[in-house]
């Protein structure tokens, strides 16, 4: 029996103490403590397994993503809450650093106790003493009534299949599928995970072959794939992308065969022909690969009778604005390939509504030096998407910006500079720095008050941190003690800290412990105390060991109960 994730809660390594029973807390410990975590490996991509030794010998798995414990399983018999001992004495093991815990001793071996050897270490004795036909043997009695162990020979050792169709492939993957489904017919995330790797297995095989322009071969693989794993993902639970990541890839490689120029022309034929399929009886319907299909198709069109049936597609009135737009870019790249710029252009001038297209348009202005025409789309774009999309607006912005910098229009560039900084959209550019470059030096002063008199005045709120880069930016240290002094936080005061260092040592050293005593006054648990000690072991290092020692004491007498937070003190 699986054990499984707390209410389906995932919880971040560095805290799991606080979402853990304190019962089972303490047995994990244990186990950590006495050197039961054995064979711990790490498996890629987050994953880890390891061997605990207990009443018998017990396989644990964790899987864990940018800090968090998105999975775990292990196969003892616990079924008293969601996690069990085993599982915590992993984690404690992966923590030992972090805890300061002593590394756990070596098991000295006992003669009187024999310990039961882990399933991998049995198997692998098995194997080192079967015999060739003994194995055979056992895999064909078994083969029939675990269609699961069939279905993994059959993907593990494709090349030894004779069986190429596009329906043999088809059948192998929903087999797989419905071996991989619980009695709730759902594909649960360990399952998603065994999918996953006998799918990688089939792509492997498709990859041979198109290196060997076995062409044919792969794309029935590819095509397969895509096909069955997309309806399995209504029925999967798929967070580590297992089958997602896999119909994407099979995609990738169709779309490379499509822009592959040397491909034959039957292939190209056969894609273009299963695009047009694929798109006619949306295969692939409620997924970004529904419209990938018929971009496929306007790429692959050659022939009149394929160009006619395309434009014929394009024609059809699509059911949601996103194909319609869709459909508008596509239907302006086919034009420039059959009729050619003009009709595209004239094309394009009727169909400014689309932000892609008007961008084209935009650019187009500006490669003939039309800035009037350039600014005028932009602006016109920027009215039309002011209440639905206030992200293109500040592209818009942007894009005025870029118009006038070409112009060497200085008054334009502050124009539109000054607000996109003010609203803190950085996009990667720094308009501080091109603010600074068209100001007069003896008006630069004025104007940067000006700007910190409108942060200030913010109806809703103030944004400090533009403050602070303005500060930061203009070297006004005594300014940037006093926003920070405002609201001390230890996360802002270690961001500030190398520039107020020099001047404002101790009094950055006071904030500090008053950060701490706030920190502690709202957080409970041993990461958070971790936390609070290690920048008491900054205070030391600024040269304040006094003060650091002085809200040690304040903080033993004020939480005598807190037993971890005083572990982590006499730690300090």
């Amino acid at each position: 029996m699986w054990t499984r994730n707390i209410d389906g809660i995932q919880f971040p390594l560095n805290e799991f103490e606080q979402y853990i029973d304190e019962t089972i807390l303490k047995r994990g410990l244990s186990y950590f403590e006495k050197g039961n975590i054995q064979e711990v490996e790490e498996l890629g991509g987050g994953e880890y397994e390891a061997v605990v030794e207990g009443t018998e010998t017990y396989t644990v798995r964790l899987k864990l993503k940018k800090g968090i414990i998105t999975r775990y399983d292990c196969d003892c018999p616990y079924d008293l809450g969601p996690i069990c001992k085993h599982v915590v004495g992993v984690i404690f093991y992966m923590q030992q650093s972090q805890l300061n815990l002593d590394e756990q001793p070596k098991r000295k071996k006992r003669v009187a106790v024999q310990k039961t050897k882990s399933k991998k270490a049995q198997v692998k004795e098995i194997l080192e003493k079967v015999s060739h036909k003994e194995l055979k043997q056992f895999l064909l009695d078994n083969i029939t009534g675990n269609p699961a162990l069939g279905n993994l020979l059959i993907t593990s050792f494709p090349q030894y299949n004779q069986e190429q169709s596009k329906a043999h492939f088809t059948a192998l993957i929903k087999s797989i599928l419905k071996s991989e489904r619980g009695r709730d017919h759902f594909i649960d995330w360990s399952a998603a995970r065994r999918v996953g790797m006998a799918m990688v297995n089939l792509l492997n095989m498709a990859d041979r072959h198109i290196v060997h322009q076995q062409y044919t071969q792969g794309i029935y693989i590819y095509t397969a794939i895509m096909e069955e794993l997309t309806g399995a993902l209504q029925y999967s639970d798929d967070s580590n992308g297992d089958i997602g990541g896999n119909i994407d890839y099979a995609y990738q490689m169709l779309l490379g065969l499509v822009t592959e120029e040397a491909i034959p022309e039957e292939i190209r034929t056969m894609l273009f022909n299963y695009a047009i399929q694929a798109f006619r009886e949306r295969f692939f319907d409620g997924w970004d690969w529904h419209m990938e299909m018929l971009k496929m198709a306007v790429f692959l069109s050659k022939t009149k009778p394929e160009l006619d049936l395309v434009f014929k597609l394009l024609e059809k009135k699509p059911p949601s604005e996103y194909e319609e737009k869709q459909i508008e870019i596509f239907t302006y790249s086919l034009l420039i390939k059959t009729r050619g710029e003009k009709a595209a252009e004239d094309y394009l001038n009727q169909h400014l509504l689309n932000p892609v297209l008007r961008k084209i348009a935009i650019d187009k202005a500006l490669d003939k030096k039309d800035f009037e025409k350039a600014i005028q789309l932009t602006q016109d774009g920027m009215k039309r998407d002011k209440k639905a999309r206030p992200g293109l607006v500040r592209e818009g912005q942007i894009q005025l910006m870029e118009i006038a910098q070409i112009q060497g229009n200085k008054k334009d560039i502050i124009k539109y500079a000054r607000p996109l900084f003010l609203e803190s959209f950085h996009n990667e550019r720094d308009f501080y720095q091109i603010l600074k470059e068209q100001i007069p030096e003896n008006e630069w002063h004025s104007f940067v008050e000006e700007m910190i008199s409108e942060i200030k005045s913010g109806r809703s709120w103030v944004n400090r941190n533009l403050l602070a880069e303005i500060y930061i930016n203009e070297e006004c240290w005594d300014r940037l003690f006093l926003l920070v002094k405002e609201q001390p936080d230890l996360r802002q005061l270690d961001h500030f800290e190398k520039y107020l260092q020099k001047d404002y040592q101790k009094e950055i050293t006071e904030l500090y412990g008053q950060a701490i005593l706030n920190y502690l006054r709202n957080n409970v648990g041993r990461r958070h105390y971790q936390t609070a000690c290690n920048y008491l072991r900054k205070i030391i290092k600024l040269g304040n060991e006094e003060r650091a020692v002085e809200i040690i004491s304040h903080l033993k007498a004020k939480y005598p109960k807190r037993k971890a937070l005083l572990e982590e003190l006499n730690r300090v």
